[in-house]
This record gives structure tokens, sequence and C-alpha cells, in this order.
């Protein structure tokens, strides 16, 4: 595996990943009972944004860079920068930290991650964190012994590297398992949109399992940039969500966020979203 998020922390992508984390966890929080947060590939947990990684790249800066420096911001997105802002300048929180950030003292996290190095920056991370435990292991073994937690209630996030070219074929399957043992929860499944058809296939393919509530959301931000070391090669421009039993008032919330979002971290003339509710009512 060469993948590391440190080179793409706080970038497009993190941005609406993340936000839309935060609005499903507080509409959680809105319940007095208690509820459990699994994050199935939770990275190290923190990143320095001063970091040589995140220096090759730059992609914080077009990302929540411009979220922290926005005059004015809308619904969650305010919420989610708080919370970013909470960690110090130059430090971005991954999603595990953004997750903790919002437990209550009753509620739980699972922080699942499979790389000796990762994981080893993920239980620094989380020292000290009340409720919440990291697990080193494959997110798809540990998604079976972990589910359907003890709460009955809580958020699944999965959001794998995707060097395979088989890994978004593969999360689904594994979604489609763990929907099956815990029907209830929230699911968020992200995506980079790297081929379209394979986008579409995963679609279909939960849907064919009867998933009957289904929201995809998408932001395209159109512009060239850089990926680690290649200058050859052009960064990823759009990205997607899957979420599974959005909770109530989640759609409404993103069908506001989503221009915002495609308007402020535009990088070319392009840049764009969509929100199609595949299953369920709106």
């Amino acid at each position: 595996m060469n993948y590391r998020h440190a080179y793409h922390a706080g970038n497009f992508a993190d941005v609406l990943k993340h936000a839309a984390l935060v609005a499903v966890l507080m509409h959680l929080r809105k319940k007095d009972t208690p509820f459990a947060v699994i994050d199935a590939h939770a990275g190290r947990g923190a990143y320095d944004l001063s970091a040589e990684e995140a220096g090759k790249t730059n992609e914080a800066r077009d990302g929540v860079g411009r979220v922290l420096a926005a005059e004015s911001l809308i619904g969650v997105l305010s919420s989610y920068r708080d919370i970013v802002a909470s960690f110090g300048e130059g430090r971005y929180p991954g999603s595990p930290l953004i997750a903790a950030k919002l437990l209550r003292a009753k509620d739980r996290l699972v922080a699942v991650e499979k790389q000796p190095e990762e994981f080893a920056g993920l239980k620094s991370a989380l020292k000290g964190v009340g409720r919440a435990r990291v697990v080193n292991g494959d997110f798809q073994r540990e998604l079976k012994s972990l589910l359907p937690p003890p709460e009955r209630r809580g958020a699944v996030l999965i959001d794998p590297p995707y060097e395979a070219e088989d890994e978004l074929s593969d999360s689904v399957g594994a979604l489609v398992d763990a929907h099956r043992r815990f029907a209830t929860g929230i699911y968020l499944l992200w995506y980079p949109i790297k081929d379209r058809a394979a986008v579409a296939s995963a679609a279909g393919e939960l849907l064919n399992t009867g998933i009957n509530s289904l929201v995809q959301l998408e932001l395209d931000v159109d512009g060239p940039g850089i990926i680690k070391e290649d200058r050859a090669r052009p960064a990823l421009s759009a990205t997607g969500l899957f979420v599974i039993n959005p909770p109530f008032g989640f759609v409404g919330e993103m069908q506001t966020v989503l221009p915002f979002l495609a308007k402020l971290l535009a990088r070319g003339p392009k840049a764009g979203f969509s929100l199609k509710v595949l299953a369920g009512e709106p």
C-alpha cells in the first residue's frame, strides 16, 4: 500500500465527507439514547498541514483553507469549521477526531485502521479520549464483529484509499453485509469519481439489495493539480458519498450546502454538484 492520507488531508473531498459526517452525528445527538460511531478506515487521526507531505500537494489550501477563510458559512459548515479550528492552526483532524468531538459521555467510537504506521499515529491521536477504542485490523473482518452495536443506534463511515481496481466493488459488498447486520444504522460510503461506470454500478448494486433509503451526493471542483510527487498526473477533482438511512433533514441541509461548497471550492469554471435520492423519501 502506497497511499497516505497526509498528502490529501483537508482537501475538497475531506470537506464534503466530514461536513456530511458532522451533519449525521449532530442528528444522532438530538436523541437522549446513546449511539456508536464506527470509522472503518480511520487513518492516523490527525494531520500536520505544514508537514512535507501536505506541502507537496497543497490540497488543503483549496479545501479546508477556503472554509476557514470564508467570511460566512451556512448550515453544518459552521459547526464543521468550529471543530477543525479547535485543533489549532495548521492541524487537520481526521474523521475519528471529528467524531470524538461530537461524542457525549454516553456515546462510543471505534476507529479501525489496518496499516501499522497509521495505526500507531491513530492510537496516539485518540489517547485520553474517553469512550474511544482503536482497532488494528481489516475493516471487512472487523465490521462483522462490531455490528450490530449494543447501542442499536449509530453511524458507520467507510472511506478506503481506493488503490485497488476493485476496491469500490469490495466496499459496496462490505457495506451490504454490514447493512444486513445493522439495518437501521446510518452508513456513509465515500468514493473518488475516477470511473463513472463503476460508480453507477455501485449505485445499482446497492439498490438491488433492497436498501430502501439511499442518497447520493457528488461534488466536482473541476480543476488541475498534483498528486504526491507526480506533477504530470492530474489531481482528483470529483468526489461523492452514498448515504444509507440519511437522517431526517439531512437531504434538505445538503441541498443548501452542496451548491455553496461548489462555489466556495471551485477550481475551474465547470465546478458543480449533484444530489440524488435513489431510494426512499427526501
